[in-house]
């Protein structure tokens, strides 16, 4: 109903687990580091927890949009079931054909066990995620725990991903579940999001839907984080009503009175009316005020010797991410590529044919999405999306980061700026520019050999610390997959032992052109 009104392409705040809207904070990232480091190890069992809402599924979602291509994957989304009807599912899932109307536990489990070792023999692997896995029964659990029994000398057949709420940790810390617990080799609790995640989660999914400009104000936004209590199912739920109230009411910004009343439909409850004190309470409450009231007093002269200060600086900071007057918004990202090509030395060609443009001077464009850290670990200047309270968000060149103040440009003007500021005003996409070293052309993958894995092995040497092996045909072994594995975690990236362009970028941060952090930093 509000869609149009609002100007959006689709509603931003379906409950929907589409990792499009996936907001990684840094729960998040960690978490779905967490999953991708199970999956891609040689383990049986990977656990991710975490309260109602809190994003579990949607990270499983983009948890598939990263696994090995060589990975056949089956989901148990209906976790209370008996044995054989587990066991029948997973078949189903994966295909197996088995005796119609079999009810054999020892029939099930023989043809998984067939099918796993014909897998391997392949090449593939298989992983098994269950959803609300608090649910399962411990007789369930157990015949799961007994299919991760089919092994190799390297590696177990079966992989389990197991996604559920607190009660799943409680659940396997009993005594009974030690064989299962010591089996997981990943594990995560998701908690939910900060204040300042709220205040990015709302404006990501907004500019995901088609809303570049500020739709909530500071302040009910603020409300937002109280009332949710940073649960993302919960702002989904009170976003979603709220954009419908501002609608009704003709209001192009939601405030927070409809915010408020918007919970409230929500959470089943009028917000502002609670129950009446009880006189200890309220006696309780006089004494506190009373104590506040002598405080303030003391610090009263303090603050009003600060405030003529506070105003000089402030119309400096609000104007810190204005654009340009000449440059119109949708202009800010034909600027922001401009600059980061020059940058770079490279001819620019316009917008739509940049990054083709790019290649012909054996550069590549690529674009991501993270945090600050992210950006800093890949030392390249970047093309950002800030936002700004009350207008459209704007492109900028993130050019220079030195300790807690980064350089952009928007338009043609250089600023300086927080770096924690620039979190707060930026949805996390990015895109960077980057030349691939000619040793490393083409990507290395486990089982080469020559000078391109010499380079690898004395380019990880150099980072541990330890001396390199000398060995000019040095082969890409396990045990080099599992320094590039345990360096890919490290730095953010799938864990996959291919060492692509993200992971040569990350391994040449001191290769040739413009670096984003200053000297030292």
């Amino acid at each position: 109903m509000y869609k149009q009104y609002f100007g959006l392409k689709e509603l931003p705040f379906s409950i929907a687990p589409d990792p499009r809207y996936l907001y990684m904070s840094e729960k998040h990232r960690e978490a779905l580091a967490h999953l991708l480091y199970g999956i891609c190890s040689d383990g049986g069992f990977v656990l991710l927890t975490g309260e109602v809402g809190t994003g579990k599924t949607t990270v499983c979602r983009c948890l598939l949009e990263q696994i090995p291509e060589n990975a056949d994957v089956a989901f148990i989304l209906n976790p209370r079931l008996t044995v054989d009807e587990l066991l029948a599912t997973v078949c189903d899932e994966l295909r197996i054909a088995y005796p119609a109307g079999n009810r054999s536990v020892k029939v099930f489990v023989d043809l998984i066990n067939g099918y796993l070792l014909d897998a391997h023999a392949r090449g593939r692997r298989t992983i098994l995620i269950i959803e609300e896995a608090q649910n399962l029964d411990a007789g369930v659990l157990e015949q799961i725990r007994l299919l991760t029994n089919l092994e190799t000398n390297r590696q177990k057949l079966l992989q389990i991903v197991m996604l559920g709420q607190p009660e799943l940790k409680a659940l396997l810390a009993r005594h009974e579940m030690r064989q299962l617990s010591q089996r997981i080799t990943a594990r995560y609790h998701l908690g939910a999001l900060s204040g300042k995640d709220v205040s990015a989660y709302v404006r990501h999914r907004l500019a995901v839907a088609g809303i570049e400009e500020e739709v909530f104000s500071t302040a009910a936004v603020n409300r937002l984080y109280i009332l949710s209590g940073g649960i993302p199912r919960l702002i989904n739920l009170i976003c979603d009503r709220a954009l419908l109230g501002a609608y009704v009411k003709e209001k192009r910004i939601v405030d927070a009175s409809i915010l408020a009343k918007a919970a409230g439909e929500v959470l089943g409850r009028q917000e502002g009316k609670g129950r009446k004190m009880r006189p200890l309470r309220w006696l309780l409450t006089v004494l506190v005020l009373c104590l506040c009231a002598a405080g303030l007093a003391a610090v009263y002269s303090a603050k009003e010797a600060r405030t003529e200060a506070v105003k000089k600086v402030m119309p400096q900071a609000a104007q810190t991410l204005q654009r340009p007057a000449e440059i119109p918004p949708e202009k800010s990202a034909d600027r922001a590529y401009q600059e980061l090509f020059n940058l770079w030395n490279i001819p620019y060609p316009g917008l739509n044919s940049a990054c083709d443009r790019a290649s012909a001077y054996g550069a590549v464009c690529l674009s991501g999405k993270g945090n600050i850290e992210t950006i800093k670990k890949l030392n390249r200047p970047a093309v950002l999306k800030l936002f700004d309270t009350g207008e459209r968000g704007s492109s900028a060149l993130l050019k220079k980061i030195e300790g807690g103040n980064a350089t952009i440009v928007i338009g043609t003007e250089a600023r300086e700026m927080d770096v924690g500021e620039i979190e707060k005003r930026w949805a996390g996409d990015y895109t960077i520019l980057w030349k691939e070293p000619l040793i490393f052309t083409g990507g290395l993958r486990p089982g080469a050999r020559g000078p391109e894995v010499h380079r690898l092995e004395e380019q990880l040497a150099l980072m541990d610390g330890l001396p390199p092996s000398g060995q000019q045909d040095a082969v890409y072994d396990e045990r080099l997959a599992g320094r590039v594995k345990k360096f890919q975690l490290s730095r953010g990236l799938v864990p996959d032992g291919i060492v692509g362009p993200r992971t040569i970028m990350q391994l040449n941060t001191g290769g040739a052109g413009p670096k984003l952090l200053a000297e030292g930093g």
